[in-house]
């Protein structure tokens, strides 16, 4: 059974009882495929229009207790505007997404998401009101759902209640992950390993160290990602079209901010530039930098213990949790799923940063068409980090071994071990026992031993973990 729904451009028959209309239809047809949209800017959608119907009521209700019922413009009933009011709100809950057609890859700068959700809106509530779905004459997509509203303000609004939401638990997933980390790095005090430069044994350090270095780096990027609601704040809700606020009610414009801001406990305002914060999508282009380089840490995080717990390297001392049958063909083969995964999504976010820079320069005088990929792209490397946050610390971290005997055991072979001794005697007689090390494969005491380079009682101090790992030397080390 079908239905006849009518656009300026012609008629098209809608299954009888679909929550979509001809706008969502037309979309599907125009941008074949099943990239999906985001369900979460979805869900923001229905708030953002949540929101708009409340603005609009203290609206009506102020104007006709003015005016009483001479208006020059019809208002809406309350049973047309209750209705609308639960459908939005179940939208905000992801009720319908079933009935969202429109992919994530379109044209129109998001028209035909605005449009979808106005005509799921119009079709709950009539089907609330005790009406059949597609009977416009009572509750229309337009001229009611979309009351006040402009797709170049809504949309854009909801992507930015959508990523404020997402960013919140992107921050508590980083310093979840930085936790565990941290406590790896109490945890391995003073326990010695070779530090590395260029895949080569470099100077002595710790396993402390190492893991101080991830800590640092993932505290800067929980600090970065708090900042990013503070660029996100300016919306651009109740600007209309090009944000000049045409067609729109003062009153609407003042109030629909404070009232989304109500309804979500989100720090959004009203920007001061409506126009701006329509046309220019540089905001995006710089909370993606930072999710960027979160993308940026975790990913050298996770190559670096990949290579330390791979059997590239002889003597491990760190063993990453094994999660998986690593081959359908090799017994006993185990793989680094997890640092693997994380490496892929890190460089599907450089992807998305390349894409939502150069689509942000692609803006347009008034408007840039490209948001929704722009949107869909963010939504996605969030979603990402997210979860690569999440299996870093439940499937890499927690589980991760760190054989600190190994380690030492290195330390001790490693010519590495020997620029401990410069300052007491010189580069190139530390030079002369770091040759014989690696020549006859000798620990740093067997070497000395033979070549007589310090007292044995005086290495063994110079080398104590207190000595190797202080930060420089002063001159009483030295008598």
């Amino acid at each position: 059974m079908f239905r006849i729904e009518k656009d300026t451009l012609g008629q098209k028959e809608i299954p009888s009882d679909a929550l979509y209309g001809i706008h969502a239809f037309r979309a599907r047809e125009n941008f074949p495929g099943n990239t999906q949209f985001p369900i979460e800017w979805y869900r923001a959608v229905g708030i953002t229009k949540l929101a708009c119907y409340n603005t609009y009521r203290k609206f009506r209700d102020a104007v006709t207790e003015k005016y009483g019922n001479n208006l020059s413009f019809k208002i809406i009933d309350n049973d047309i505007l209750d209705a609308m009011t639960e459908s939005a709100s179940e939208v905000s809950e992801g009720r319908f997404f079933e009935s969202f057609i429109v992919p994530a890859v379109q044209g129109g700068a998001g028209t035909s998401i605005n449009m979808n959700i106005n005509e799921i809106i119009a079709n709950v509530s009539l089907i609330k009101t005790g009406n059949k779905c597609g009977e416009y004459t009572y509750i229309d997509p337009t001229e009611h759902a979309n009351i006040y509203q402009s797709t170049n303000d809504v949309i854009p609004t909801a992507l930015t209640i959508a990523v404020m939401l997402l960013l919140q638990s992107l921050e508590g997933r980083i310093n979840s992950l930085r936790l565990k980390i941290e406590k790896l790095e109490r945890d391995s005090d003073d326990k010695l390993r070779p530090g590395f430069t260029q895949m080569q044994e470099a100077v002595p350090s710790s396993f402390s160290i190492l893991f101080s270095s991830y800590n640092e780096a993932l505290s800067r990027d929980w600090w970065r990602v708090s900042k990013c609601i503070e660029r996100l704040k300016p919306v651009n809700l109740g600007g209309g079209a090009i944000g000049t606020g045409l067609a729109v009610p003062r009153f609407f414009i003042m109030e629909v901010v404070p009232e989304l801001r109500s309804l979500t406990g989100l720090p959004v305002s009203r920007s001061e530039n409506l126009s701006d914060a329509t046309s220019n999508l540089d905001k995006w282009v710089e909370i993606h930098a930072i999710l960027k380089a979160l993308a940026v840490n975790l990913e050298k995080m996770v190559s670096d213990l990949r290579l330390l717990a791979s059997d590239v390297v002889g003597n491990k001392s760190i063993l990453i949790p094994e999660k998986q049958v690593g081959s359908s063909i090799m017994p006993g083969k185990i793989n680094p799923v997890i640092p693997e995964f994380i490496i892929s999504a890190s460089h599907k976010i450089y992807s998305n940063d390349n894409l939502i820079s150069s689509l942000s320069g692609q803006g347009c005088l008034e408007l840039n068409a490209y948001l929704p990929v722009i949107g869909c792209a963010i939504i996605e490397s969030i979603n990402l980090l997210v979860s690569s946050c999440k299996t870093a610390e439940e499937n890499l971290i927690t589980g991760l071994f760190v054989d600190d005997k190994r380690g030492y055991y290195s330390l001790l072979h490693s010519p590495a071990l020997t620029t401990a001794l410069v300052p007491h005697t010189g580069y190139h007689k530390a030079a002369e026992l770091a040759k014989l090390m690696k020549e006859k494969k000798y620990d740093i005491f067997e070497a000395n031993a033979i070549l007589k380079t310090v007292d044995e009682e005086r290495l063994r101090e110079i080398i104590q973990p207190g000595n190797l790992l202080k930060l420089g030397f002063v001159l009483e080390d030295l008598k």
